[in-house]
């Protein structure tokens, strides 16, 4: 089993505000991707599979570049590989000036890439670190915690984008009705203009991602680290050698796969269905952050519940067979009903992040910065899903699309039944390791 690791109550409530400010970040940077998918697509004049390419660079960074970031943590350790994701992401955000200035929607992917790199390297460091910092059994709830910070600024993150973004309410809407009556220098002119708006809010962001950086630079945090070895209870060595050696792990990174794909598709296709749907963008660039809030409620609940009355993985069963339900039931139901049925998948996906990690984290041992690395590799699901989504958007149609994400939430019933348990010793009490804060004793 995993260790559990002591920390003075004050410390860890620093860290814990710490971290959630980081978790905070990451949801405002992800989400806000939800905007960018269908203002690229008008101002770059885009199809629904070109625009999911916004989808699909953000996310591919965490395959290609978990691996390097969880040795660069080695290096570093989490504090600093937490200041350098910040300042990658801050170039990547600075990299959309001379994307915005001349309307190229390479330069936009590359810059996404680039802010998702310095994720990769934030979200190997900080859920490994939350995961260990406390009983394994309670990991979910504080990973929760993290959760509701990460939906809050994703519910916000639209929201101020498109009001930073647009004139008046109407705008996007008034506009995607002109254009095609217009010739084609007046449409370039209108469109550079829009264009030339992300300039202003992403150097704000840059800006306060240095801000932040520098903070956590100066900022004591506790030390956290996995045991040296690894055991699966009292005295029980596993004598692995390497991370493909726990079945468990692997089956949990292809479950980060399938619930990171529900998850980033839901959120990032929404305003496009709800257009589909015969919603105005008015309308429609509200359900994003809608589903995100519907998210925060489920985080909460799970703040409460777990583990008092309910364990993680049960809650990962729950969670598999009601996105299951509402899944099919959108694809059968027409007009806005079937849009909101997607949004409540947002209670289903809250819950999948944090009760899939510890329970594929747990009994590592010193894999445990690998075994993070192969799972944030799982992000990939964001960047695939989206991708074969859109296309079978342009070629069937926005909703029968969705029927990818039914396999997805049948393979997250598999590992939270059954899964979870494949080449795992349980049954068996956790040691405890006491790691304490740079020149503090332990409360």
């Amino acid at each position: 089993m995993q260790t559990e690791t002591i920390i003075p109550v004050k410390t860890r409530n620093k860290a814990i505000f710490i971290i959630g400010v980081l978790f905070f970040i990451f949801g405002f940077v992800t989400w806000i991707n939800s905007v960018l998918i269908p203002y690229f697509k008008l101002v770059c004049d885009l199809n629904t599979g070109q625009a999911m390419l916004v989808a699909f660079a953000f996310y591919i960074s965490y395959f290609i570049m978990a691996i390097p970031a969880s040795f660069l943590l080695k290096k570093t350790g989490f504090k600093n590989g937490m200041v350098l994701g910040l300042m990658i992401i801050a170039a990547g955000a600075l990299l959309f000036i001379p994307a915005a200035v001349n309307r190229t929607y390479m330069l936009f992917l590359l810059g996404l890439f680039i802010q998702a790199t310095g994720l990769t390297i934030l979200q190997t460091a900080s859920n490994p670190y939350v995961t260990i910092m406390g009983p394994i059994e309670s990991a979910a709830k504080r990973i929760s915690i993290m959760g509701i910070c990460n939906k809050i600024a994703g519910a916000i993150a639209p929201l101020v984008l498109i009001h930073s973004l647009t004139k008046n309410p109407d705008e996007i809407d008034q506009l995607q009705l002109q254009l095609p009556g217009l010739s084609l220098q007046e449409q370039t002119v209108i469109l550079n203009e829009l264009s030339s708006r992300l300039i202003v809010p992403y150097i704000i962001i840059a800006l306060v991602l240095v801000g932040l950086g520098l903070m956590i630079r100066m900022t004591r945090l506790p030390e956290v680290k996995p045991p040296d070895e690894d055991f699966s209870g009292e005295g029980i060595k596993n004598n692995k050698t390497s991370i493909f050696q726990f079945p468990f792990l692997l089956l949990g990174a292809i479950t980060i796969f399938c619930s990171t794909s529900v998850e980033v598709l839901v959120v990032d296709s929404i305003i496009n269905y709800g257009q589909y749907m015969g919603l105005s963008f008015r309308e429609a660039k509200f359900f994003a952050s809608y589903t995100l809030l519907i998210m925060v409620i489920s985080y909460l609940t799970g703040i409460i519940v777990i583990p008092r009355f309910i364990r993680q993985q049960r809650v990962l069963q729950l969670s598999a067979i009601t996105g299951l339900v509402l899944c099919v039931l959108a694809i059968l139901i027409s007009g806005k009903a079937s849009v909101w049925l997607i949004c409540l998948l947002g209670l289903s996906n809250a819950l999948l992040w944090p009760s899939i990690w510890p329970l594929a984290i747990d009994g590592l041992g010193r894999f445990t910065e690998k075994g993070s690395a192969l799972l944030i590799m799982g992000i990939i699901g964001g960047a695939i899903t989206p991708l074969l989504y859109g296309y079978i958007s342009d070629r069937v149609d926005p909703q029968q699309a969705y029927w990818i994400m039914v396999p997805c939430y049948i393979f997250i019933l598999f590992f939270a039944v059954k899964g979870h348990r494949i080449g795992k010793i349980s049954g068996l009490k956790p040691r405890l390791k006491a790691v304490h804060a740079p020149g503090k004793a332990a409360e």
